[in-house]
Parts: structure tokens; sequence; C-alpha cells
């Protein structure tokens, strides 16, 4: 049980990562062709990892609906979105058709009816507007979030604050109209170009250090993989 739960998961992961690895420094046609395999390969598994989340979701909200925990009636929900669209794609397709062409009395155009099938029409009229009031109330997160990082309690939090406002009155027709200070020989405004500096130099320097501490993260990871020493996707914390 051993060789089949850890050490052939783990072979897998070593013989993938290693030939990943020189399939990227050694390009040829065959390594190429190796990439469009392996690639084809992970839609496949996707696929059925797909399956395999809708499995996971649906069962979870069933047993909420079955034992009538709190919040259960959205579960009831989660069920009527997922085969209400699930019956229209595969009923009706999920493409529209062609726009219908509107005909005078003489039988000549005049416009075209767009054609709706249910599904786009859920997404489009349900689908979409249920995103965007996600996002806009995201946004009132964010101002809140915002507001506990720029209050200046310390140097370092000031110097935060005084960016910020800096950038977005830069980033605004209102904040260059106020401050019409043109420095530079009536070229350019002061206040836009100091937004583009500050975006262009320190914060682009931090977001690239960031970036390579990202990089860095995700080369230890995927060798902690690659050698055995990380096992979580196995599902253990060991």
């Amino acid at each position: 049980m051993q060789l089949v739960k850890r050490h052939i998961p783990i072979a897998i992961a070593f013989v993938m990562g290693v030939l990943m690895f020189f399939q990227f420094y050694i390009p040829s046609k065959t390594s190429n062709q190796f990439l469009e395999d392996v690639t084809q390969w992970d839609r496949i598994i996707s696929s059925f990892a797909l399956l395999l989340g809708i499995y996971s979701l649906l069962n979870h909200h069933y047993h909420k609906l079955r034992r009538r925990t709190p919040g259960w009636a959205f579960s009831v929900i989660i069920y009527a979105g997922f085969f209400g669209m699930l019956i229209a794609g595969l009923n009706w397709g999920i493409y529209n058709d062609p726009p219908f062409p509107v005909l005078d009395p003489s039988g000549a155009p005049i416009g075209s009816v767009e054609v709706y099938v249910p599904f786009m029409w859920m997404y489009d009229n349900l689908m979409l507007p249920m995103q965007a009031t996600m996002f806009s109330i995201l946004a009132f997160y964010i101002t809140s979030a915002a507001y506990r990082a720029f209050r200046a309690r310390n140097k370092e939090a000031t110097v935060l604050l005084v960016t910020a406002i800096i950038v977005m009155l830069g980033r605004v027709p209102l904040g260059a109209f106020m401050i019409q200070a043109k420095p530079f020989g009536g070229q350019s405004e002061f206040l836009p170009w100091l937004t583009e500096w500050i975006l262009n130099n320190p914060s682009m320097a931090a977001q690239r250090a960031i970036m390579i501490g990202i990089g860095l993260g995700a080369i230890s990871t995927s060798l902690r993989i690659i050698f055995g020493i990380e096992r979580t996707y196995m599902g253990g914390g060991d």
C-alpha cells in the first residue's frame, strides 16, 4: 500500500519534473512534441479534476441540505443554478444563433434581432450582474483595508499615505486640474509626471523584487516536490 500511496506518486513527480526541466532548456522538435503531448494529457486530467470538483461541491451541499445546517437555503440556490445552467446548455447549446433579420413589407432588411439561447440569456442577465454586484461589494472592503493601512501611525505608514494620495490625485483629471503646477517649461504638469515617476521607478522596483521572491519561492517549492520533500499534494501533511 505504501508503494501505491507514497512511492509511485513521488517517482512520477520526480520523473516529470526532471523531464520538463530538460524540455525547457533543451528545445528541439522532440522536446516540443513532448510538451504538446504533456499539455494534452494535462487537459484530460484537468477534465477529470473538474468532475471531481463538481461532485465534491454537490456532495457538500447535499449534506448541508440533509442536515438543515445554517445557511442551507443557499445550497438550494447552488443546486438550482447548477442544474439550470446544465440543462439549458445541454438542450439548447451555449452559442447564440446569428442575428435574425427584420424585413419591411417590401422585403428589404431594416435591422436585426439578437436571438438568445437560454444558457447565454442566464449568463448575461444573471451571472454577469451577480459578478458585478460581488465586485462592487468588494470595493467597500478594499476601501476599509486601505483606510486601516494608510493611517499614519509611524513613518513607513506616513510615506505610504502620502504616496497613495499623490498617485490617486495624479491618475484622475481632477487632481491635475486642482494642482496645475508646470515646472518643466509648460510642457507637462507636475502631478501626473510625479505619479508616473512613482509608478515607473520605486513602485516598479518593489514589484520586481516581489516577483523575484515569488520566482525563488516557486523554484524552491518545485525542487521540494521533485525530490519528495514536499508531499502535501498526496493528501498528507508530511
